[in-house]
């Protein structure tokens, strides 16, 4: 018997939606009291619910409450000839809502992903660019690692969605995570050729020019988003691609020099910033804030941010736990992206109606 994993990009991660058992003799137990499911281990461990079953004569899909795929399982089906149970191990395949809609594309050295509309004539683009843990060589982790590119696209599927994938290790860019904590600026350490470095950023936007001179793409409609490192990667591609975009919507954008520079230097970009209240760098805000009072002091009227509550944060299951420690409530307060791409205050819809 063979063990397929349905599953989506929810909020905080890869979440199993339902469990496919494919067979080659017929399965004969279908009432959902015939099988039972166990998350967590020790201790921790719970009943989770089965919702419903669908059969046919060799395929049994059993859907069930969503829950975290690194969460231990062990589904057991009640046959007439005995019991068969199934665990994390037996997973053969994992199936990701939505993930089958975007191409995996490689050119001029670059990994990414692509949703294509199925709208024709040029289309609006959203150029996403994920964290720093989604970093690598598989062109997968920023489509799984981050929720992002695939909301991106069920939420506007009248336009393209990219989502390249920068190159590197996170353990080579942050080698002392106690350092990272505790620096004023965030303390990001990028080997050269590794995250969104200027070079790869360039060859980013060829490709969407490319697009462009294919009449696929609007070139006055095109625009970046990203999160964390990719907030910072944002800053830097409307540097690279100077003309390109026509507005931003960074999320709390890692700060360093080079970074906060370039935001000062946005006077006349369409710009909308958004990040916790706090996260887990302290003084990242002090820098964002005094970057868009000074674009605002030279009269750019289109640069906006937005501090998330913690009202609004518990509102997604973000450091609900009033006992939580104050490290882990920033580190969780800092998946701020999650609001914004559920488009919260309207950014995202405010985003995609720029023009230039």
């Amino acid at each position: 018997m063979k063990l397929v994993m349905h599953a989506r990009t929810g909020n905080l991660g890869v979440e199993y939606t339902g469990f496919l058992l494919k067979t080659q003799k017929p399965i004969l137990q279908t009432q959902a009291d015939s099988f039972s499911c166990q998350i967590g281990s020790g201790a921790a461990a719970k009943e989770w619910p089965i919702l419903s079953i669908e059969r046919d004569s060799q395929e049994l899909f059993l859907t069930c409450r969503p829950f975290p795929s690194d969460t231990p399982f062990a589904l057991t089906a009640a046959l007439e000839d005995g019991s068969l149970v199934f665990t994390n191990e037996d997973i053969s395949e994992t199936l990701i809502q939505g993930l089958d809609q975007f191409k995996a594309l490689e050119e001029n050295g670059v990994l990414y992903r692509l949703y294509s509309p199925a709208a024709s004539g040029p289309r609006p683009l959203i150029l996403f660019l994920h964290g720093g843990g989604e970093c690598g060589y598989d062109n997968l982790s920023q489509m799984t690692g981050i929720f992002g590119a695939i909301k991106l696209s069920e939420s506007y599927p009248d336009l393209f969605v990219m989502a390249p994938q920068a190159p590197g290790l996170l353990s080579d860019m942050m080698p002392d995570k106690a350092a990272f904590y505790r620096n004023t600026f965030t303390s990001f350490y990028q080997p050269k050729g590794t995250g969104w470095h200027r070079e790869y950023l360039g060859a980013v936007c060829d490709i969407i020019r490319r697009l462009i001179r294919e009449k696929k793409v609007d070139e006055n409609r095109i625009y970046v988003t990203g999160a964390s490192m990719g907030g910072a990667g944002t800053l830097r591609a409307l540097s690279v691609g100077a003309g390109l975009f026509a507005a931003a919507a960074p999320v709390c954008p890692t700060m360093i020099p080079e970074t906060y520079n370039i935001l000062c230097s946005l006077t006349d970009a369409k710009i909308w910033i958004s990040t916790a209240y706090a996260d887990h760098t302290l003084y990242r805000h002090k820098y964002i804030v005094d970057a868009v009072m000074k674009l605002k002091d030279t009269g750019n009227k289109n640069v906006h941010l937005t501090l998330y509550a913690p009202e609004e944060l518990e509102k997604y299951g973000l450091s609900t736990d009033p006992d939580m420690p104050l490290s882990k409530k920033l580190s969780e307060n800092h998946s701020s992206w999650i609001l914004t791409y559920h488009n919260e205050h309207g950014i995202m819809d405010w985003l995609i109606s720029q023009h230039k």
